[in-house]
């Protein structure tokens, strides 16, 4: 028998035979739908070559998503139980649900949302979220092909010929394997459809994932009814501001959009980076961003607009369910700040997105925005914070962030504006103009 020792021993039965291979490369990009998240075990050769033919079947798009879907699906059942929601957590989340909304009924004058609920696994999560998940990646998945293609020189383009297609399709596939580990990790982390603060799931539906809230739970001594509560009040107030603020959502788009069509491509950076790169390393390095795009002053800004807008959404949703809870609810404190934490920290599945696309899922100054909504609460009242989401024009910018207690509204400025122009006219013009109220003032000479 060959000692371990030798560098040239046969493998042992569950090692990698392609180790230190090219191949053990592309045997790892699969790792995770096969191995688990690391790989590390020979795969089974038959499904392997299933998911290589799958490769060049023709999708549409840019990406794969069939593939996407398919490899989340996979991830998901190898990293552990997913078991379907059964009756008893379904009527949890429909009692929650009630409640949820009496309580916010008292904190918003915005009405419900939700006319439904509805438990999910993480398998049915990847279901159901897919198609929008599509939506918003599929712009910058278009924007990052077509710079890699205009950044190439014309001689390569020449010399390319017909392998440009093949490369595209591959690409695409590689493309929707990576996302589709990327959805199997936020899977595992999301407890209901607007956690990351789009709106994934169907429209007037709350939608909890009962397995990730008890995971979410633990360590944080509380009551799991309470947890269970605490995260379907925010799944309920999402939806009342996604329902009733038709703008929203477009914002959200138009703004990944924006970054999407200002994508362009270092090939100089590219190629500097790939200069003694070892082809068993080119599936980590694409993981890691060899290919991720150059950020543009558009792209920045588009950036910046999303974050914003994420952190004022999520800003709101902490100042409502505050008011919500504040006199019913002693957990809810302790609660709003572990999930705070959570969003501020993010997860490796956030963090594969941002490596992929260059875009991040997370607002960075939700204090700010949470003490802004609050301080206009406390100055104006409630309604008045609610009425600010009417329209886009009405909204606080980046900027009121850095002073989130000296937030004025337009509207409430326009109207101090007219008070005191006429306060000043008055005092200005004297008794003489008061008005048929001045009594001698304006009597005969």
């Amino acid at each position: 028998m060959a000692d371990d020792s030798d560098p040239g021993a046969s493998p042992e039965r569950g090692d990698d035979p392609f180790k230190g291979t090219p191949m053990e490369g592309l045997f790892g990009a699969f790792g995770g739908s096969f191995g688990g998240p690391g790989g590390g075990q020979m795969p089974d050769l038959n499904v392997l070559f299933g998911q290589m033919q799958q490769m060049f079947q023709p999708h549409e798009g840019p990406i794969n998503f069939a593939m996407a879907k398919d490899v989340a699906r996979h991830a998901v059942a190898a990293a552990g139980p997913d078991p379907s929601p059964h009756s008893g957590q379904s009527g949890a989340v429909n009692d929650a649900v009630q409640l949820s909304e009496g309580w916010l009924d008292r904190a918003t004058s915005i009405p419900a949302g939700a006319t439904s609920a509805v438990a999910w696994s993480r398998a049915d999560w990847i279901d159901q979220t897919s198609e929008t998940w599509r939506s918003l990646i599929e712009p910058i998945a278009t924007h990052v092909i077509g710079a890699m293609g205009e950044a190439l020189p014309e001689e390569a383009k020449a010399m390319a010929g017909p392998l440009v297609g093949m490369l595209t399709q591959v690409g695409g596939a590689i493309f929707g394997q990576q996302i589709g580990q990327a959805l199997a990790g936020l899977a595992g982390e999301v407890v209901s459809s607007t956690d990351i603060g789009l709106p994934l799931g169907p429209e007037r539906v709350a939608v909890i994932l009962p397995t990730n809230v008890t995971a979410f739970g633990e360590g944080l001594e509380h009551r799991p009814a309470d947890v269970l509560l605490y995260v379907t009040l925010r799944e309920c107030a999402h939806h009342r501001l996604f329902q009733h603020t038709p703008w929203l959502r477009g914002a959200l788009v138009s703004a990944i959009e924006d970054f999407a069509r200002n994508t362009r491509i270092d090939m100089s950076g590219i190629e500097e980076k790939l200069v003694g790169l070892d082809p068993t390393e080119l599936t980590s390095a694409m993981e890691s961003g060899l290919f991720e795009p150059q950020r543009t002053p558009e792209q920045q800004a588009a950036v910046d607009r999303l974050e914003t807008l994420l952190a004022f959404i999520e800003g709101w949703v902490d100042d409502v369910v505050d008011q919500a809870t504040r006199e019913v609810m002693p957990s809810a404190a302790s609660l709003s700040e572990a999930m705070r934490r959570r969003r501020a920290a993010g997860g490796p599945a956030e963090q594969t997105f941002a490596s992929l696309v260059g875009l991040e899922l997370r607002p960075r100054r939700l204090r700010d925005a949470a003490t802004l909504w609050a301080a206009l609460r406390d100055r104006f009242g409630a309604d008045a914070r609610d009425a600010v989401w009417t329209h886009p024009d009405l909204m606080p910018s980046a900027a009121d962030l850095d002073d989130p207690l000296g937030f004025t509204p337009p509207s409430v400025a326009d109207e101090d504006t007219d008070w005191d122009a006429a306060l000043g006219q008055l005092l200005d013009d004297g008794p003489a103009e008061a008005g048929p109220s001045g009594g001698d003032d304006n009597s005969p000479a």
